[in-house]
């Protein structure tokens, strides 16, 4: 059974960090692009950042550009996206997805899997 499972929110204070997992189960994460989105109350699905299948290179929004980072570990089968210096504005469900034969694209259509998202809650 494919699954993807997110991990790792709750609620910090704005300036504080939180780091977001990703587990894959039934099927190998690093032949997929996974890319990361997040969804505040009240507004669409947002793509924010990605990495992709093979070379490992990352691409963010400008939002999150230089405040998170994500990276794989093929070992643990998981995606992770380390958030630093966390703002209000940041808060929202945060969701992995994984891609197959995509790369560079943050394009929610585009993927094929989904995890149920975890909840960040960055209060000011």
């Amino acid at each position: 059974q494919v699954q993807l499972v997110e991990s790792g929110g709750g609620l910090v204070q704005a300036g504080g960090s939180l780091r977001l997992s990703c587990a894959g189960s039934g099927f190998s994460l690093d032949y997929y692009t996974i890319g990361w989105f997040r969804q505040a109350p009240g507004k669409e699905r947002e793509g924010i950042a990605l990495i992709n299948s093979g070379d490992g290179s990352s691409y963010y929004i400008d939002s999150v550009r230089g405040r998170f980072t994500i990276s794989r570990d093929n070992a643990k089968n998981t995606v992770y996206l380390q958030m630093n210096s966390l703002k209000s504005s940041d808060t929202a469900v945060y969701y992995c997805a994984a891609g197959f034969a995509i790369r560079g694209t943050l394009v929610p259509a585009q993927y094929d899997y989904w995890g149920p998202g975890t909840q960040v809650t960055v209060s000011s």
